[in-house]
């Protein structure tokens, strides 16, 4: 498929997530149902900076780990008939965070995608910092109005 990008505008009609907690600001390249590249500039208006923690504010590994859930999202999201669908997080592998993430960073994400079958995605995805490694994780993510196209029905006749 042909790559896509999407500024601000464009992640928020593909996908459901909103301010303050959409995690990422740019998809660079989508390559839908292959992989993905984009962005979080962070900064020290987030909502997060102030409060994690104060004297030493950063971005929360959690959040980390949520902007690359995002970011691998679109893959799945950008393929056809999937636009606006909601993907949920339900598995998480293989979690590493190697540095803080601090506000005038920009975190850099890389997303593969692993393997896509009825509606259930493996992905891996690597957070950078200046082309410092600062978070990788592996997970899967489901996507139930596809899920449900492949649900087994019950019978009726009795």
């Amino acid at each position: 498929m042909e790559p896509i990008s999407l500024d601000l505008q464009g992640i928020i009609d593909y996908q459901m997530n909103r301010h303050p907690y959409l995690m990422i600001d740019r998809a660079i390249e989508i390559i839908p149902g292959e992989s993905a590249k984009g962005y979080k500039q962070i900064t020290a208006n987030d909502w997060f900076i102030p409060c994690h923690f104060p004297g030493d504010p950063n971005m929360p590994g959690l959040l980390q780990t949520e902007a690359l859930v995002q970011l691998s999202a679109l893959i799945v999201i950008a393929l056809p008939g999937n636009k606006g669908k909601i993907c949920y997080l339900s598995q998480l592998e293989k979690a590493k965070f190697k540095r803080k993430v601090l506000a005038g960073d920009r975190l850099d994400i890389e997303s593969h995608l692993l393997s896509w079958k009825r509606g259930i995605a493996k992905c891996e995805a690597v957070g950078k910092v200046d082309g410092e490694k600062a978070c990788e994780a592996t997970f899967t993510l489901v996507m139930p109005d596809v899920m449900n196209e492949f649900a087994v029905k019950a019978s009726t006749n009795s």
